[in-house]
């Protein structure tokens, strides 16, 4: 679940630091505070996890010197300034430095806790924003989410090594729901263009003429945003759905990629969702754009060929939706394992998260079964039909790993508590950690 805000108290005056802490502490808030500007600005960092509650007149360093010193740091931390009565010139004036608002003097609590988590709000999704442009620049975090051990995943983290050192286009197919964005964001993450733009337009998700507009201008004086072409300029463009692109617009494409010559200037990596539909990119292109988009590829394989992955998979976004919601995760039986191994999984990994969610959910009410969770979409009476038979032996080695890996992990490697939960003798444990691949350090 995510952390409480916090909220830096800032005044000279030690009654009214401690008023505005109790008072916010008693909303759920979690507070620190200062007796001055000097001390806040020791703590106050680009990244402080919330917000600044600051009186404006204070002895040494005042309330407008210590705003310009937070604006200065952290353009986006909210400050909530407190002024006195009558002072509204200096109110503005913060607010024209950057002030989130203020609060004059005498105030109501209520209202300071109203702007408290109007000011939290703001901040959180800054912050969360922050993590993800974070993580999607680092191409080692992304590789982690590339989770699995079967030889297609492996395969699959590998070309994107490979391409993403390659400075050519690259197409990007597979079914829906397999993580192609996720793979096209790895691919820059790991290459040289790691540091440059990354701009994605979803091109089935615009009108052509708007999406002309997004991909090659003209942009008005008002808009915000400069063409996708030049946005990315010597970074990368992905364009999710090419195969939306009509004739016209993949014509003015291929121009701009004939014009961009060799190595090109902006990488264009191109995304497409057709494999499933019984047709392919290949089908729904121009062949002289299909041939300059397609000379590196890509293809990202479906959760039903990746065998034990899934259990792995199911795992983890069982724990994180089991702390998201405050409950334990779901235990699986060696038939529900052996169920989420047969399924075929149209909705590949997208619906593999839908059914941990919904497992975590049922769990908490005492209810429900995995079984039920896969039926069938089109007929809800009708349990899902496995897609192709595997040996027993398969079936068991997969359970006997998964129920290892959560053992382990819910005793942070503790090989005396897992011995003695599994009654398993030391040297068979280690044999089957050996023989999955599993070490004890990982769980640390």
């Amino acid at each position: 679940m995510a952390k409480a805000m916090k909220i830096a108290i800032v005044d000279d005056e030690q009654d009214m630091r401690q008023s505005i802490s109790q008072w916010l502490a008693l909303s759920g808030y979690d507070t620190e505070t200062f007796a001055s500007a000097e001390d806040a600005l020791k703590t106050l960092g680009p990244d402080y996890p919330g917000i600044v509650i600051s009186d404006i007149k204070m002895p040494g360093m005042d309330g407008m010197q210590f705003l310009k010193k937070l604006m200065g740091n952290d353009s986006a931390l909210p400050v909530i300034m407190i002024t006195g009565h009558g002072d509204v010139p200096m109110a503005v004036e913060a607010m024209r430095v950057g002030a989130f608002d203020f609060l004059e003097k005498p105030f109501n609590p209520d209202r300071m806790s109203e702007l408290a988590k109007k000011a939290t709000a703001t901040r959180r999704l800054v912050m969360d924003n922050r993590a993800l442009r974070r993580e999607l620049s680092d191409g080692g975090q992304l590789m982690k989410k590339l989770i699995g051990q079967s030889p297609v995943m492996e395969r699959l983290r590998e070309d994107i090594l490979d391409l993403g050192q390659a400075d050519g286009h690259v197409l990007i197919d597979g079914e829906t729901g397999t993580g192609k964005t996720l793979v096209a964001h790895a691919l820059h993450a790991v290459g040289s263009r790691a540091g440059k733009k990354f701009v994605l337009v979803s091109c089935g998700a615009l009108e052509e003429d708007a999406l002309s507009k997004r991909l090659f201008g003209p942009m008005q004086p008002e808009d915000a945003l400069l063409p996708a072409i030049e946005e990315a300029r010597g970074g990368t463009l992905v364009l999710e759905d090419i195969e939306a692109l009509s004739e016209t617009l993949q014509a003015r494409l291929l121009s701009v990629i004939n014009e961009q010559g060799t190595p090109a200037e902006t990488r264009i990596v191109a995304i497409s969702n057709l494999q499933e539909a019984g047709r392919t990119s290949e089908d729904a292109l121009r062949s002289d754009l299909f041939y300059r988009l397609a000379a590196l590829r890509i293809t990202v394989p479906p959760l039903r060929q990746r065998g034990e992955d899934i259990l792995t998979l199911f795992t983890r976004l069982s724990e994180q939706f089991s702390d998201e919601y405050g409950c334990d995760a779901p235990q699986v039986s060696a038939q529900e394992a052996a169920q989420l191994l047969q399924a075929p999984w149209p909705g590949n990994v997208r619906q593999l998260i839908n059914v941990a969610e919904r497992a975590v959910l049922q769990s908490r009410r005492g209810s429900g079964t995995i079984a039920s969770l896969l039926m069938s979409d089109h007929d809800e009476m009708q349990p899902v039909m496995t897609t192709e038979g595997k040996p027993l032996k398969e079936y068991v080695e997969a359970f006997e790993r998964m129920l290892i890996d959560n053992t382990m992990r819910r005793h942070k490697g503790s090989i005396a508590s897992v011995m003695d939960e599994l009654c398993l003798p030391r040297r068979t444990l280690n044999e089957k950690m050996a023989k999955y691949q599993l070490q004890r350090s990982d769980y640390l």
